[in-house]
């Protein structure tokens, strides 16, 4: 895959731009409450950009764009879950930027916190954190696999990862929140113009139009073979959603509960467009391009090498930064909500002396060590995917029943919610190191009983230890 030396630097000016933007926006952070959550300023469009930019990472695009290449529509099988759950939670949105206004909440940690007690909120920040950082270095090591690739014999895949971390880790470390949504405004303006419209238009073109496409597409690419490891997948992906730290740290961040639900609306009915845009693009990549998987060793190349061979020098080159930069926004979300799971609930609450100022500082710290974390774990770690999938069963597994009890039900207590986390915790890598017997995913069995045990033990406890409620209204 070769680009011009035009796009290579139109590449690097674009990706110096979206670093300076993200560490000038440090003028707007005072406070601990502006570096988390934005200083709860953010109007429904931000909303929108950033939810997208965040959900639309290297798994969401580059991921799904290889599932299409070779499946076709199971494309749409994964992301339609993570859509349906974006969609639900998007009816809680308000009601949870309410009460993060009303009683001062940054976090879904917090906020379990305040309702359950402090080991749920002790357990709950550890596994956000973990999970985070696992997802972190999952974008690392897809950034520096596609930087080095663009750039050749001249740019090796260490240099890439270190690029890619350099960036986002500088402007998320100074400028936390403000930073992350003013840098996927951008990227998500460039990610529409180029990604989603330009390159569907010159791919099913290339093909011969949209009927040549559909026609000329193998059959059995429109079949829903719904595998095992797919039905988990799509388990996974819909308790995900509603256990999205970084979905909660936006809705904390709205400006009111209007603009929650508006944004979060929105945001994930365009992210239901792009599912349906990103599988033409595969499926008219497998048309153009059949030996892909031979020439590259992965299906995964087929929108970058769709944009290096399809998009004129200039355009080629902006689309690919734009492409390069939204992995990285996912990654610096998900950096700073690791960053204040740490520090924001679990170290600050158990220091004394510790003031803004000071949290304010060793957050800055933190999200530094956390970066340089996650690109020696994309480094040193063949196998970052694997762990962020594991990550990801068990935390859907143990936190997803908890999350929306939370929100739904009053009767929730204290001793269900543990119960249930265990449960849920246990059987889940139980399940999954077993091999997953009688075809069954870890995250559905995980959640199954996690959800058993959370309504038996409650109802069991309610009455004689009931939680602290959450006023929605």
């Amino acid at each position: 895959m070769q680009i011009t030396g035009w796009d290579l630097a139109i590449i690097l000016a674009y990706m110096v731009m979206i670093a300076a933007v993200g560490i000038l926006s440090q003028r707007k952070v005072k406070n601990t409450k502006d570096y988390y959550v934005a200083g709860r300023s953010l109007p429904t469009f931000a909303l929108v950009a950033t939810i997208c930019a965040s959900v639309i990472g290297g798994s969401a695009l580059i991921g799904k764009g290889g599932y299409a290449y070779n499946g076709g529509v199971i494309c749409i099988a994964i992301g339609l879950p993570y859509m349906i759950g974006m969609f639900i939670f998007s009816a809680f949105s308000g009601k949870i930027s309410h009460v993060g206004h009303k009683y001062g909440f940054t976090s879904m940690s917090e906020m379990m916190g305040y309702r359950f007690g402090k080991i749920v909120k002790y357990i709950t920040a550890i596994m956000v954190a973990y999970t985070s950082m696992a997802t972190v270095g999952a974008q690392i090591s897809a950034t520096g696999t596609i930087i080095s690739t663009i750039g050749g014999d001249n740019v090796s895949y260490l240099v890439g990862a270190l690029i890619a971390t350099v960036i986002f880790v500088a402007y998320t470390a100074s400028s936390g929140l403000f930073g992350v949504v003013y840098t996927d405004i951008i990227q998500f303006i460039v990610l529409l113009a180029f990604i989603y419209i330009l390159l569907p238009i010159k791919g099913i073109s290339a093909v011969g139009g949209l009927g040549e496409l559909i026609t000329n597409t193998d059959p059995a690419k429109w079949d829903w073979n719904l595998s095992p490891k797919i039905i988990t997948l799509i388990v996974t992906n819909f308790v995900m959603t509603i256990a999205g730290a970084e979905f909660w740290q936006r809705a904390f961040a709205a400006k009111d509960r209007k603009a929650a639900f508006k944004g979060q609306f929105w945001g994930t009915s365009v992210y239901a467009v792009t599912i349906v845009i990103t599988m033409f693009i595969g499926l008219a990549a497998a048309l153009l391009y059949p030996t892909l998987v031979e020439d590259y060793g992965t299906a995964d190349y087929a929108i970058p090498v769709m944009i290096v061979k399809l998009l004129p020098a200039g355009l080629a080159g902006l689309t690919l930064a734009g492409l390069l930069s939204v992995m990285m926004s996912s990654a610096d979300s998900y950096l700073l909500v690791s960053t204040q799971a740490i520090i924001g609930d679990i170290i600050k609450p158990n220091s004394k002396n510790m003031d803004e100022k000071k949290e304010l500082r060793l957050s800055r710290i933190c999200s530094i060590v956390f970066g340089v974390f996650a690109f020696l774990v994309a480094m040193f770690f063949t196998n970052a995917y694997d762990a962020l999938m594991f990550g990801w069963t068990f935390y859907a597994a143990t936190l997803g029943v908890p999350c929306l009890a939370a929100i739904v039900w009053k009767k929730a207590t204290t001793q269900g919610i543990l119960a249930g986390m265990a449960v849920g915790f246990v059987i889940s890598i139980a399940w999954n190191l077993a091999g997953s017997p009688l075809g069954i995913g870890s995250t559905i069995i995980g959640v199954v009983l996690n959800a058993i045990v959370c309504v038996t033990v409650s109802l069991a406890t309610y009455k004689k230890y009931p939680s602290k409620e959450v006023s929605f209204e």
